[in-house]
């Protein structure tokens, strides 16, 4: 599983530990993702879609087959990535 959202097409970030001395040494700040299954009443099927909690939000906001839409455009996902559930 990548670790980058398939709505948002966020991913981790690199920064530093600092220390109370102030040594600084890298880190990862790992994005929020989970693994949730979504029923795509256009296309009548369920999918499981790899998506941060701002991109859940995302989809509760616009409606799934807008943010799917969208994150095609923007080019975060690919419809031969989403895996489809039946």
């Amino acid at each position: 599983m990548s670790k980058v959202c398939q709505i948002t097409g966020k991913k981790a970030m690199i920064g530093n530990n600092v220390s109370h001395s102030k040594r600084r040494t890298k880190r990862k700040f790992n994005v929020n993702l989970f693994e949730k299954k979504f029923y795509w009443v256009e296309q009548d099927c369920w999918i499981a879609l790899t998506i941060s909690a701002a991109g859940l939000r995302i989809i509760n906001r616009k409606g799934l087959n807008q943010a799917i839409k969208k994150a095609g455009e923007d080019g975060f996902l690919r419809l031969e990535e989403v895996k489809i559930l039946n």
